[in-house]
């Protein structure tokens, strides 16, 4: 049976099956759906396995690298891009990938976060966020909405969550993008775009915490979570066409911001040159 899965998906070749399966991530969740994303993104970029470092810190979805088999570093809290950033600076020719979440990313890990983009240095960070602290009790994240409850917003949450990928843009990352773990094809081929991209990328995959979030909000269990990004997520494309009025309730999805801008590495590298002394002729 394993040899018959092995040759019909293209997964199971990056996975460390024999040493970390099963997987930690509750019935439903959609990280694994994203895992499954990057996986194919790696592949039909043809990227060698050593050719990868994947990177994260703490949470649920931090947890992803564990089960894949390239260059892998689960580190702390809040601290993956900072890491991500030292293994680019020395070995650039690594293609480096970020797994992070709204909380490790956006909290914590906040001002790494933003910092990496104002550098548009060149990373892939892949934010999964399903608007709460799944691991750790259910506590409000940077990104959970307003007036939802949380473990420790058991009224109601009294901040306003902010938008991963206006926060991206504003702080000088190169590409922008946002999918959900239900437009699974959208989503690889964003991951795609983003590994493509020379700077600073960034692509937000909504996902769904029915453990939690969804228990504490009465908003049903996976299906029921997943089947509502379908209803109320909006190309990006077919955005600019409809009234205000229908985009009310709903979010947008695909490329946000794609633009071409000096890469830190290189802008490093040029720094260092011009310290060398001219060659003689």
């Amino acid at each position: 049976m394993a040899a018959e899965i092995q040759a019909s998906d293209v997964t199971y070749n990056y996975l460390r099956v024999k040493k970390n399966f099963p997987n930690v991530w509750c019935a439903g969740c959609g990280i694994g759906t994203v895992m499954g994303s990057i996986i194919r993104a790696v592949d039909k970029m043809g990227y060698r396995k050593d050719e990868v470092a994947l990177v994260s810190g703490i949470g649920c979805s931090s947890r992803l690298p564990v089960y894949c088999d390239f260059n892998t570093l689960h580190t702390t809290h809040g601290r993956a891009i900072a890491f991500a950033t030292g293994v680019k600076l020395a070995k650039p020719e690594l293609k480096v990938i970020v797994v992070t979440g709204d909380g490790d990313g956006l909290a914590i890990g906040g001002n790494h976060f933003i910092h990496a983009c104002r550098r548009n240095i060149d990373i892939t960070t892949i934010l999964i966020n399903n608007s709460i602290y799944g691991m750790t009790g259910g506590q409000c994240s940077p990104t959970t909405p307003l007036s939802k409850r949380a473990t420790t917003a058991p009224y109601g949450n009294a901040e306003k969550g902010f938008d991963p990928t206006s926060l991206a843009k504003a702080a000088g990352a190169s590409y922008v993008a946002r999918g959900t773990v239900y437009h699974v094809q959208q989503l690889d081929k964003l991951i795609n775009g983003g590994l493509e991209k020379r700077g600073f990328s960034m692509i937000e995959a909504v996902s769904n915490c029915h453990t939690y979030y969804g228990r504490m909000n009465k908003e049903g269990d996976a299906v029921t979570m997943i089947k509502w990004m379908k209803d109320h997520a909006i190309p990006a494309k077919t955005a600019k066409n409809m009234a205000p009025e229908k985009l009310e309730g709903k979010f947008l999805t695909g490329v946000l911001w794609d633009v071409e801008m000096s890469e830190y590495c290189e802008e490093y590298q040029k720094l260092i040159d011009s310290f060398k002394p001219e060659q003689e002729g």
